[in-house]
This record gives C-alpha cells, sequence and structure tokens, in this order.
C-alpha cells in the first residue's frame, strides 16, 4: 500500500491550468512499482468572494460569491519501477452565486489533458532515514475549445504547458517526512474572442502570451499505522515571469502577472482489509497573492490500486 497513489494539492485553487490536481503527484518521491497502476476519482470545490486587483485585496459585488468545481479522474502507472507515467483529465464547472439577469454565465466542460513522467534517479538509506531525488516532466494541452479569456469563469487558460520539476524528499525510520520541490513552467499562446487587448502596451491580435512561472512547495508530512495513514502540511508559492496586472473596474485576463501563497492540510488513508482502495480529503487556502483570487478549497476522493 505504501506505493499507491498518494494525492497532494497542486494549486488547485488557481483560475488558470495549473488548477490541476495531480495523483501520486508531480511534487512528490512517491513511485508505483513495475505493471502496477493506481486509478483516483478527486472532487474539488473552490470559492471566493475577494481578490487581489494587481497587489489590493478587494471584492467585487458584481460577480458575489465565484464558485469552481472540479471532477478528476486520473491515472498512474508503473512503466518500470523508476519510470512513471500520470495522466489526468479534469472536468470543471464554473458559476457566480449573482447570475445578474444572464449577463455572466459560467462555463463547463473538460479543461486540459495533462501527462508527466517521474523518473527516480536516487533512493537510498541514509543516517536514521531515507533520501529521494526524483525528477518530473509534464505536459499538458486543453482537451476542449474553451473560452479563456474569461476569467474567472474560464476552465483554463487555453495555452499548451511544458514543465521541469526537480524534488528532493527524506523520510525519517519513525515515518515523518520533508519535502521540497522546484519546477519551471514554460507557457504557449492563448486565443482570445477579440482582436484587441491591452498588455503594459497596445497588442492588435487575439493571441495573448501566458506568462512563464515558477512553482515550488515545502511539505512537511507524518506517516501513521504502519504506513496505513498520513497527514502533511503544505506550502505551495507560484511566481509569474513576465505579465501585466488586471486594471481597475477591468476583468483579469490570461496575460496577467499571477502570484499565489498558498497552504493546505492534506490526509488520505488506505484500507487494510479492502486491498487497494484508499480515501483521502483535504483543505486549502491562498493566504496572499497577485492577480488572483482568494480562493478556499475543500475536496476528498478516493484510490484504487491494481496490477496490469
Amino acid at each position: 500500500m505504501k506505493n499507491s497513489i498518494k494525492i497532494s494539492l497542486y494549486a488547485v485553487a488557481l483560475l488558470i491550468s495549473e488548477e490541476q490536481l495531480w495523483a501520486q503527484t508531480p511534487t512528490d518521491a512517491v513511485m508505483m512499482k513495475q505493471r502496477q497502476s493506481c486509478f483516483a476519482l478527486i472532487y474539488d470545490h473552490g470559492s471566493f468572494d475577494e481578490y487581489w486587483e494587481g497587489t489590493d485585496l478587494r471584492t467585487n459585488a458584481t460577480i458575489a460569491t465565484v464558485t469552481r468545481t472540479t471532477i478528476l479522474p486520473m491515472i498512474a502507472i508503473g512503466i518500470t519501477n523508476k519510470i512513471n507515467l500520470i495522466v489526468s483529465a479534469p472536468y470543471v464547472k464554473t458559476k457566480s452565486s449573482e447570475p445578474n439577469g444572464g449577463k455572466f454565465q459560467g462555463a463547463k466542460g473538460f479543461q486540459d489533458l495533462g501527462l508527466v513522467l517521474k523518473y527516480e534517479f536516487l533512493r537510498k538509506e541514509l543516517g536514521n532515514g531515507k533520501l529521494s531525488l526524483v525528477g518530473a516532466a509534464g505536459f499538458s494541452t486543453p482537451m476542449t475549445n474553451y473560452l479563456s479569456d474569461y476569467l474567472p469563469y474560464s476552465l483554463g487558460f487555453g495555452a499548451p504547458e511544458v514543465s521541469g520539476r526537480g524534488i528532493v524528499q527524506y523520510e525519517l525510520d519513525n515515518g515523518v517526512y520533508f519535502r521540497g520541490s522546484l519546477a519551471y513552467l514554460w507557457r504557449g499562446e492563448t486565443e482570445a474572442e477579440r482582436d484587441y487587448y491591452y498588455n503594459n502596451g497596445s497588442y492588435y491580435t487575439a493571441w495573448m502570451d501566458v506568462p512563464n512561472a515558477w512553482n515550488y512547495n515545502v511539505v512537511a508530512g507524518k506517516w501513521f499505522f504502519d504506513h496505513s495513514f498520513h497527514v502533511e502540511g503544505v506550502y505551495i508559492g507560484q511566481r509569474a515571469m513576465s505579465g501585466d496586472d488586471i486594471r481597475k473596474y477591468n476583468a483579469a485576463q490570461p496575460t496577467n502577472k499571477v502570484e499565489i501563497d498558498q497552504v493546505s492540510v492534506n490526509a488520505q488513508y488506505f484500507f487494510k482489509n479492502i486491498k487497494g482502495l484508499g480515501v483521502l480529503a483535504y483543505y486549502a487556502q491562498i493566504i496572499n497573492g497577485r492577480n488572483m483570487a482568494k480562493f478556499t478549497n475543500i475536496g476528498g476522493g478516493i484510490t484504487y490500486q491494481f496490477k496490469i
């Protein structure tokens, strides 16, 4: 059960595609054995009624509370003991608590297909614990022709993304573990349904550059009951490398410079009397941001491990 899918929150509260949750995540050191697979189905509910316009936190009475529901099926596959493939396909639905006579409608549909390859470079006994070094390469692309320039209701940012990540974890023999990861996210362009926009200057085109970004997180957790239950605290940070601020009385757009600080608490339990079955739950809160909604997220799901 130790190698079953382990879920941690991967910036689920974002308004753009890094909002995905990942099974046996690109940010952890868990690896499936060869020919082992684990399927997960996750439900996430996020909401906000405040957002950062640049660095100023404000409310918007016009849209009131915005909710975002994600249903995420995913699978992790052990190609070899050292190489894993992770596939995800989230379905997203957004809406506002104030319909405003139909002026602002939410959106729903499949977001982005996500593919991640993980490689375990090192796993060795060191002192009173075990050291792991893992790398992950990811790619995502929109599954449907959704409208990206419709924040905060958009399903995603509508552009391809390529990522590279390094992960280091140290787990003590008593089950306490510490982990850190750092990734760079390369983004492409997204097409808007307009032929002019402003991004620190005028652009007479429908194509918007989505800013590249650094993503990093720090985790502290502990396993209990012979590795059948674990709890962890997570900090996630993200910093865009370019982009503009939301202008006053204007909507957000994919070109914005997004910065995020988020904390979460995650828990997962593997049933000993039902082989392969696990459940998980989490709570997350964005505590600081720039051009970002102040999301609160809660979620849960099930995982099932099996052999191919």
